[in-house]
């Protein structure tokens, strides 16, 4: 991998959302020694930022200088404004539009009006701005577009407070402490499963004693016999695969909740420098591309335009340790990060340099000497990032989504199949802390009906 923080590149989560008392990614990580010293700090802790963390940053535009601080400020306080009033739709009969992307463009056309002529230059900045800032929410959604999102829902996801911070040794130190924990060989890793067959009854070869109900199949032929499993695959490859993966298949309402849920992808773009072309302290690099407007059509023409869906770069070596390279990371959300996803390295990196030739204004300035990015949707077991609630879904499909099987409570084999995973969080969902969550929810529910009286 890149040499960026510590000789690494995070392909996955990247920071701990709200890191706070009430997040148990990190109560766990502080409690295991870590993170840095900055992000344990108490005041870093009450930073009430919704979700959008405030960064020292410069914004560069498309016609190759960076544009007004106070100009940028006053459009995303005006985005910000509007994505806050979404709240007052939660548990509404009839909201205004179905989704948030036609709620908030029909805001921005009602409050900035445009001035005869479209001569007014502010105004045309302004809506640059807001056009970048419903690419960056896309982002943070895992979506295409936020007209897939649905309004009415939008307000149950909850935002902890916190300053977002990262993991100095990567997000993997936290799980290999997990793991640490755990009896040697107790995890088995590049097992594949096939299928997951339950309502069975299944014997070990030579017992006859003990009938267990789910077989697991996997992809190299083995097998394993349980009581109970906890699925925790992404609701992409569940939305692709879950009518085969599941014998018998689920039941209508799970499908439907499946099919329902909106699962779409945003990747990373590393880029390696040999020398910075941006000041030290600066941590975001935001691009906007003056020309556009969240009022006009998006352009469909993915091989000419994918790029302008670039929200920017962070900085990924701190420059307190800039021996390990100078690194940027880019984040692209949708179908121009699928896009991505199917051209050469060298595709994307001619790409990138043309981006920040232009937003900078420098012609020569020295393309990147490698390139590293995710592809979350092309690989077979994610087909994606995370999960939205999608125009025509509401919370209430990801409980039904996280309820376990079989429905019947009276069943004499409850439990089979468990249910979690960031999915099937209600309230954070798209978080790595929403999947801690449901994952020690689902351990609690087996705790419980094993240390339950037998009903004999």
């Amino acid at each position: 991998s890149l040499p960026a923080a510590s000789g690494l590149a995070e392909m996955g989560a990247h920071w701990i959302h709200g890191p706070s008392p009430g997040n148990p990614v990190f109560c766990l990580a502080s409690r295991y020694g870590l993170l840095g010293p900055e992000a344990a700090r108490e005041e870093n802790q009450q930073v009430e930022a919704g979700g959008h963390p405030p960064m020292p940053s410069v914004t560069y535009g498309s016609s190759g200088k960076v544009l007004s601080p106070e100009a940028v400020q006053e459009a995303r306080d005006l985005f910000y404004a509007l994505l806050a009033s979404t709240r007052a739709f939660q548990g509404s009969q009839e909201p205004p539009w179905p989704s948030v992307g036609q709620y908030v463009r029909a805001e921005i056309a009602r409050t900035v009006p445009t001035m005869a002529g479209g001569q007014d230059d502010a105004r045309r900045l302004q809506l640059a701005v807001l056009a970048a800032c419903l690419k960056l929410e896309c982002c943070i959604s895992g979506t295409h577009s936020m007209d897939l999102v649905a309004l009415e829902p939008f307000g149950e996801y909850v935002s902890l407070p916190g300053l977002d911070c990262t993991f100095p040794g990567g997000y993997s130190s936290l799980s290999e402490r997990l793991l640490s924990d755990l009896p040697e060989g107790t995890v088995l890793l590049n097992k594949a499963v096939k299928t997951i067959r339950w309502q069975g009854s299944f014997r070990e070869e030579g017992d006859d004693a003990r009938v267990f109900p789910v077989r697991v199949e996997c992809e190299d032929g083995d097998a394993f016999l349980a009581d109970h499993v906890i699925v925790t695959v992404p609701l992409g490859f569940l939305k692709e695969h879950h009518q085969e993966f599941f014998q018998p298949p689920l039941p209508e309402r799970k499908a439907q909740a499946i099919r329902h849920l909106g699962f779409g992808t945003n990747n990373k773009i590393f880029l390696e420098f040999e020398q910075p072309f941006w000041e030290p302290q600066q941590q975001l690099l935001e691009v906007v591309w003056e020309d556009e407007s969240p009022l006009d059509e998006p352009s469909t023409d993915l091989e000419a335009n994918w790029f302008k869906k670039l929200i920017g770069f962070v900085l990924s070596a701190p420059p307190s340790r800039p021996r390990h390279g100078h690194v940027l990371c880019g984040f692209i959300a949708g179908k121009e990060s699928e896009h991505m996803e199917r051209l050469s390295d060298a595709e994307v990196l001619s790409a990138m340099t043309r981006v920040l030739r232009t937003m900078t204004g420098n012609p020569s300035l020295p393309a990147p000497r490698s390139v590293l990015r995710s592809r979350w949707h092309s690989a077979p077991y994610t087909r994606g990032s995370y999960s939205y609630v999608a125009v025509g879904s509401s919370g209430h499909d990801i409980d039904v989504l996280a309820q376990p099987l079989p429905e019947d409570p009276r069943d004499p084999r409850p439990l089979q199949l468990l249910f979690a995973g960031e999915a099937t969080h209600r309230t954070f969902y798209s978080t790595t802390h929403g999947a801690l969550l449901s994952g020690w929810r689902e351990a609690e529910r087996l705790n419980q009906l094993l240390q339950a009286p037998s009903p004999r």
